[in-house]
């Protein structure tokens, strides 16, 4: 038995024990994540932590709004942790209604004067943790066209492909701990467990699965990330699927794929058919005719703006 991929040898890879017993749901459309999302706030008792990058005060974040402040009206603890630039155009105004309310509210990486250079360093992360015992994760935000809203006022429907992942079990308290960690680094008081039930240590044994928590917001973590991700590369035996949606890869990259190939192995890349971001999107394109000519596939995805970052091997 081939064990190149087996839970040992990721770990030994990325330096981090897998989390057992956890229940995964794979969330393929933005509509589908915000449905999550939105029930498993509702759903919520005692707990609902919220780590964005992007938070906006248009039509889906002013409804996450208010089932926040109904929420928290019923006595849920609220907590709310934002990218200072990620959501700068989001008025204080917003902000302070969510505060009157009792919700707590930070955020990540604001601008100071005394480093002004340090502010291009940004926190992606994108985590919904409620009770300790359900997490999402993925590439959305929160704003419109993460949740493909639809806009009688507007002339053309606002959505972006994107991979959400629903999580329960264990593992969701392993992520609180990541998002309790980011708020206190970022100013936030200690957040209190006291009178959170036990059942967060529910392990679901029929049909859990082993997940591992990977971050690559510090440069330690996006090194372990890089790490993990070649050495996928490197040992796959049939086949690689690779999504992304900001395509500018390296040297190194584009070797170790083209070696992929020469191992037999089929390559196939999912890029936007458009962008966001215009740079990345030319930039990347440069090198199609390399890759398609060391026989590399490449698809671009043209419906909406592809916005996902996941990889199969």
């Amino acid at each position: 038995m081939d064990q190149t991929f087996d839970k040992y040898s990721i770990e030994r890879i990325y330096g981090e024990p897998f989390v057992p017993g956890n229940r995964v749901t794979l969330l393929y459309r933005g509509k589908d994540s915000f449905d999550a999302i939105l029930s498993s706030i509702e759903e919520a008792r005692n707990l609902i932590c919220l780590h964005f990058y992007i938070f906006r005060n248009d039509e889906t974040g002013a409804e996450v709004a208010e089932l926040l402040k109904r929420k928290a009206r019923e006595g849920v603890r609220v907590y709310i942790l934002y990218d200072h630039f990620g959501s700068f155009g989001t008025p204080r105004k917003f902000w302070n209604d969510l505060k009157k309310e009792g919700i707590q509210i930070r955020a990540s990486r604001p601008f100071k004067w005394t480093s002004p250079y340090y502010y291009i360093h940004r926190d992606h992360r994108k985590l919904i943790v409620t009770d300790l015992v359900k997490a999402f994760t993925g590439g959305l935000n929160i704003a419109n066209e993460y949740r493909g809203l639809y806009l009688p006022h507007k002339r053309k429907r606002e959505e972006w492909r994107d991979t959400g992942i629903m999580l329960e079990g264990p593992i969701a308290f392993e992520l609180f701990d990541r998002f309790r960690k980011s708020w206190i680094t970022w100013g936030g008081e200690p957040i209190s467990l006291k009178g959170i039930p036990h059942r967060r240590y529910r392990r679901f044994k029929a049909n859990g699965l082993p997940v591992i928590p990977i971050f690559a917001s510090s440069s330690r973590g996006r090194r372990r990330m890089r790490k993990l991700l070649y050495y996928s590369i490197n040992h796959a035996k049939e086949s690689i699927y690779l999504t992304t949606a900001y395509f500018v890869p390296s040297k190194r990259m584009i070797e170790t794929l083209e070696e992929a190939v020469k191992r037999g192995v089929e390559v196939n890349l999912l890029l936007p058919g458009k962008s966001d971001v215009k740079a990345p999107y030319y930039a990347g394109r440069a090198f199609f005719q390399r890759l398609l000519q060391r026989g590399i596939k490449i698809y671009n995805f043209q419906e909406q703006i592809l916005h996902a970052k996941t990889y199969v091997c």
